[in-house]
C-alpha cells in the first residue's frame, strides 16, 4: 500500500536529514577545539614532545571536522527560506539576529585564528599560536552559545509581543536567558566534549588493538579516559536538571517521553514498552513503582501529567521519543560504567593491557554521537506540534511548496549528503587509522615538530581548513 506523505513531512524530514549530518561535524569541532587546547597547553608547560605529536594528529581531524560542518552549515539555514517562509516571516525577528550574532562573534572569531592554529608554527611565536587556538576553542563555544539561545527560545519562548501578526522582541536579555537555556547549553556543550572524548578514546584503543605501544597512543586513550570519567556523571546531574526545567514548562513532552498517559501520583518508571499513540495506552510494560516520579518530581509521590490531560492535537508522539530518550539514557548509564572500569584497570595497572576493555572502548566509539542525535530527536520530536512552543504551530511555519518539490529536492540532498559527507567521514576514519605520528630519531622529531608534515610549512600558503590534513586519501 502506498504511503502518501504531504509536503510539511518530506519538508520536516529534509530538515531532520540535514540537521542530523550537520550536528556530528559541530559536536567533534567543539570537542577537539578544547581538547587541542588542552595539549597546546600541556606542551608549552612540560615541553612533552608527546603532547605536540597529539596535537599535530587531532588538528588534522580537527580542520576535516571544521570544514564540514561549515558546508553543511549553510546549507541547513538556507531551509528557513525554501521550507519554512511562514517561520521566518513570523519569528524571523527573534531568531534572523540570534543566528546573525552567532556569525559575528563566533564564526568569525574562529575562521580568523584557524588559519595561524593550523599554519602558524612558522610564523608566529608559541604563546601567540597558544592564542590562536584558545580563541578557536572559545569561538566553537560562543558558536553554540547563540545557536542554543535560538533553539531554546523556540522551546521556552519569552521576551517577546506579536505585534502586527509577527513576532517582534520586547528584551532581548530574556530571549537570549530563557528558561531552559543555562539547562540546553550546558547539556549539549558537554554532550560534544564527551563526543569528542570517546572519538579519541577509541582511536587509542585502535592502535592498542593493532600492537602500537608509543606514548602518543597510550596518553590519547589516558586522557579521553580521565575526560570522560569527570564529565560522564556531570552530564547525568545536568540531565536531571534539564528535566525538572522541561517538566515545568513542557510537560507534554515529559508524558510523551515516560509513556504516561493518566496522570499519576507516585508515578512508576516504565523500563519497557510500546506507546500506542491511538489507543492511548503503553504496551507490554516493564515499570518500577514511585521511581518515575523519584526520578522526575525528586518526589516519591510527585505529581507526572499524563498524555490525556493534554487535547491530541498538542501530544507529541510517544512511539517516537518514549525510544530515542532511552537510547540516549542508556547509552549515557554505559558511559559512565565504562569509565569507572577504565579507573579500576588503572588502578590495577592494566589498562593497557586489557584487550576485552580496549575492544569495549572501541565499540563505544561512536557513542557520543548516537547519543548525542537520540537526544536532539528527543528534544525536537517532543517540541512538536510546535515550532515555536505554544506560540505557533509547525504546520503554520511551512512555505507552500508542492509535496513533489520537496520530494525532488530532498532525493537531491540525500544522494549529494552521502557522497560530499560521506566522503568527509571517510577520510576522517583514514586518519584515525593513520594515528599520530611518533618520529623515532631525534632528525625525524625535529623534522616533525616544526612543520615538514604540511603544518606550518613556510613555502605552504592555506586558503582553507581541509589544507590542515596533507595525507591523501588513497593513502594509507
Amino acid at each position: 500500500m502506498p504511503v502518501n506523505f504531504s509536503a510539511i513531512d518530506l519538508a520536516r524530514f529534509q530538515f531532520a536529514f540535514t540537521v542530523s549530518f550537520h550536528i556530528i561535524f559541530p559536536a567533534l569541532s567543539i570537542g577537539l577545539a578544547s581538547f587541542l587546547a588542552v595539549l597546546e597547553g600541556a606542551w608549552l608547560k612540560t615541553k612533552n614532545p608527546i603532547y605536540k605529536d597529539m596535537f599535530m594528529f587531532w588538528s588534522k581531524v580537527f580542520a576535516v571536522g571544521f570544514g564540514m560542518g561549515v558546508v553543511s552549515g549553510v546549507v541547513m539555514s538556507y531551509q528557513f527560506g525554501t521550507n519554512w517562509g511562514g517561520f521566518s516571516n513570523y519569528a524571523g525577528p527573534v531568531t534572523g539576529p540570534l543566528l546573525a550574532y552567532e556569525v559575528l562573534t563566533a564564526f568569525f572569531l574562529e575562521a580568523g585564528f584557524l588559519g595561524v592554529m593550523l599554519f602558524g608554527w612558522h610564523r608566529v611565536g608559541p604563546k601567540a599560536h597558544f592564542g590562536a587556538t584558545l580563541m578557536v576553542a572559545i569561538g566553537t563555544l560562543i558558536s553554540t552559545f547563540w545557536i542554543l539561545a535560538s533553539n531554546s527560545w523556540m522551546q521556552t519562548p519569552q521576551g517577546y509581543a506579536i505585534v502586527g501578526g509577527k513576532i517582534v522582541p520586547q528584551d532581548w536579555f530574556k530571549i537570549v536567558f530563557n528558561p531552559s537555556f543555562p539547562y540546553r547549553l550546558g547539556h549539549m556543550a558537554m554532550a560534544a566534549f564527551i563526543a569528542g572524548a570517546f572519538v579519541v578514546a577509541a582511536t587509542g584503543a585502535w592502535h592498542l588493538l593493532k600492537g602500537r605501544r608509543d606514548p602518543a597512543i597510550r596518553k590519547s586513550l589516558s586522557m579521553a579516559l580521565w575526560i570522560l570519567l569527570i564529565l560522564t556523571p556531570i552530564q547525568a546531574f545536568v540531565g536531571d536538571a534539564h528535566g525538572l526545567n522541561t517538566r515545568k514548562y513542557q510537560p507534554a513532552k515529559i508524558a510523551a517521553i515516560e509513556g504516561i498517559w493518566d496522570t499519576e501520583q507516585g508515578a512508576a518508571l516504565n523500563l519497557f514498552g510500546i506507546p500506542d499513540m491511538d489507543a492511548e495506552i503503553t504496551k507490554y510494560r516493564i515499570s518500577v513503582p514511585h521511581l518515575g516520579s523519584l526520578i522526575l518530581t525528586h518526589e516519591w509521590n510527585g505529581e507526572i501529567r499524563g498524555l490525556k490531560s493534554f487535547p491530541k492535537a498538542d501530544r507529541p508522539n510517544s512511539t517516537l521519543i518514549f525510544w530515542t530518550f532511552r537510547v540516549m539514557a542508556g547509552l549515557g548509564m554505559l558511559m559512565i560504567l565504562m569509565s569507572l572500569v577504565g579507573l579500576a584497570l588503572r588502578k590495577g595497572g592494566k589498562l593497557y593491557e586489557s584487550r576485552w576493555f580496549q575492544r569495549w572502548v572501541l565499540f563505544m566509539g561512536p557513542a557520543g554521537f548516537v547519543a548525542l542525535l537520540a537526544g536532539w530527536i528527543t528534544t525536537e520530536a517532543g517540541r512538536q506540534p510546535w515550532v515555536v512552543y505554544g506560540v505557533m504551530r509547525t504546520v503554520d511555519a511551512a512555505s507552500p511548496n508542492s509535496a513533489q518539490a520537496v520530494g525532488i529536492s530532498l532525493m537531491i540532498f540525500m544522494i549529494v549528503y552521502f557522497l560530499v559527507f560521506g566522503t568527509g567521514i571517510y577520510y576522517i576514519l583514514k586518519l584515525i587509522r593513520t594515528g599520530p605520528a611518533f618520529p623515532e630519531t631525534p632528525d625525524e622529531r625535529k623534522s616533525h615538530q616544526w612543520g615538514d608534515d604540511g603544518h606550518g610549512d613556510p613555502a605552504q600558503t592555506a586558503r582553507r581548513p581541509l589544507s590542515g590534513s596533507s595525507e591523501s586519501i588513497e593513502s594509507h
